[in-house]
């Protein structure tokens, strides 16, 4: 019986040991990621702005527009954003907090910025409206790229004119950024957990060995020999 406690508490000990390396096979690639990551933000040099006090803020220092944009980011969106991603020491767009904000930056604009639209000939709709050459000012209101009637030139040309290409590729690239990020987050809570349950495998295998290990002989003192004293002869 206890020869095959040994056996199982070997086993329990490699199999917590293969835990453990799993975990830490994990934990480097991770930091690879993480690595990776960093250099590309760097090399990109898209940072976000903050004031004086820390604080999400445009070039002039106001936070008005930088609150709207939160807005659309935690209100809109439901985007749970990590408030310690967001360091102004470390200005550099490279955390999904951070991604998504500067996404939401990019989108806020696109949303609010008014187009100049400019209709060089007369057009008519297929509704049969005609709409007269000119210049018109048109407020996307929000409008996302399924929001326009495309059956309206102006607004038609006024999509075109908001919803780039450079748009769409730049809310790409950031979506790709806060996946990653992420993705590299979730990768260290696995190593974590892999670390973790080995441990505590390789712990119960150990314990197993320890609780039936063959116990120490005792010495013991040889007795010691009463001396009878001799009786006293008169």
């Amino acid at each position: 019986m206890t020869r095959r406690l040994k056996v199982l508490g070997m086993v329990l000990a490699l199999i917590g040991l293969g835990f453990i390396v799993g975990g830490g096979v994990a934990y480097t690639k991770v930091q690879a990621g993480y690595d990776s990551l960093k250099a590309l933000s760097a090399a990109q040099n898209v940072k976000l702005t903050y004031n004086a006090s820390g604080q999400l803020a445009d070039n002039k220092g106001s936070t008005k527009e930088a609150t709207a944009i939160m807005a659309l980011l935690t209100d809109d969106w439901k985007y749970p954003v990590v408030k310690s991603d967001l360091n102004p020491n470390d200005p550099v767009v490279n955390t999904a907090s951070e991604y998504m904000y500067q996404m939401a930056t990019v989108t806020y604009h696109t949303l609010t910025r008014e187009q100049t639209v400019v209709l060089p000939e007369d057009v008519k709709a297929d509704n049969g409206k005609v709409y007269k050459a000119g210049t018109y000012q048109f407020n996307p209101n929000g409008r996302y790229w399924t929001g326009y009637d495309r059956s309206n030139p102006i607004e038609a040309v006024a999509r075109e004119q908001a919803w780039t290409g450079t748009a769409h590729g730049l809310v790409a690239e950031l979506g790709v950024g806060t996946v990653t990020h992420s993705a590299l987050q979730l990768g260290l809570a696995i190593s974590a957990i892999l670390a973790g349950v080995g441990g505590t495998i390789l712990l119960a295998g150990l314990g197993l060995l320890w609780a039936v290990r063959a116990p120490k002989p005792v010495l013991l003192a040889a007795p010691v020999a009463e001396q009878i004293p001799e009786p006293v002869t008169v």
